[in-house]
C-alpha cells in the first residue's frame, strides 16, 4: 500500500524530453547507437584492457561517475586471454564465434560473469566477438606473462579460419 502523501505527476513524465546537455559530466542522456557509428580500435591503443596484442575494441559508453564501460571486444582465432583479475566485475555476452572458459564451450547468446577475483584463461579457438559491461574501479587486466606463456590450449578450432591460425 502506498503512503497517503504518495503522488506521481504522470503528465510531467509523459512530456519529459531526454537531456542532451553535453556539459553535464554525468551525461545520463538516452543513447541509441548504430554499431557502425563506433570504429574498431586496436586494443592496445586505448589502455582499457591491457591484454596481450591482437584484440580490437569498440567503446560504446564510458561513465567515470558510474565507473562503467560498455564495449565490444573482438578476439582473433587462436587467441588466449590469460588468467587475470581486474578491479571491477564484468558481464559478457558472446555475439559471434566461440569463447571457451571454465570447461564450457560458449556460443552466441551465452553469458559469462566475472568478479574482481582471479579468473580465466579464456580461449577463442575460432575467434570471437563479445559485448562486455565493466562496473568498478578499473578495466585494466593484471596477469602473469610467464604463466600465460606456459598455458597449453585445451580447445580445438572448428572453423577453417580458426584452423589456419593455430
Amino acid at each position: 500500500m502506498l503512503p497517503s502523501n504518495f503522488f506521481i505527476d504522470i503528465e510531467r513524465y509523459r512530456t519529459m524530453k531526454p537531456t542532451t546537455d553535453q556539459n553535464n559530466s554525468l551525461n545520463h542522456a538516452f543513447k541509441a547507437i548504430h554499431d557502425d557509428e563506433v570504429p574498431w580500435e586496436d586494443g592496445l591503443d586505448n589502455n582499457l584492457l591491457t591484454l596481450p596484442p591482437g584484440i580490437q575494441v569498440k567503446v560504446f559508453a564510458k561513465d567515470d561517475a558510474m565507473k562503467r564501460v560498455d564495449m565490444k571486444v573482438r578476439f582473433p582465432p587462436g587467441y588466449v586471454e590469460p588468467e587475470h583479475s581486474h578491479k571491477s566485475w564484468h558481464s559478457i555476452v558472446v555475439l559471434k564465434g566461440r569463447m571457451c572458459v571454465a570447461g564450457k564451450d560458449l556460443r552466441p547468446g551465452d553469458y559469462v560473469f566475472g568478479w574482481d577475483k582471479l579468473h580465466g584463461p579464456y580461449e577463442y579457438p575460432d575467434g570471437c566477438e563479445v559485448f562486455v559491461v565493466f562496473m568498478g574501479e578499473g578495466t585494466q587486466h593484471q596477469w602473469s606473462e610467464e604463466k600465460h606463456g606456459e598455458h597449453v590450449k585445451i580447445w580445438k578450432p572448428e572453423t577453417k579460419e580458426g584452423k589456419v591460425n593455430i
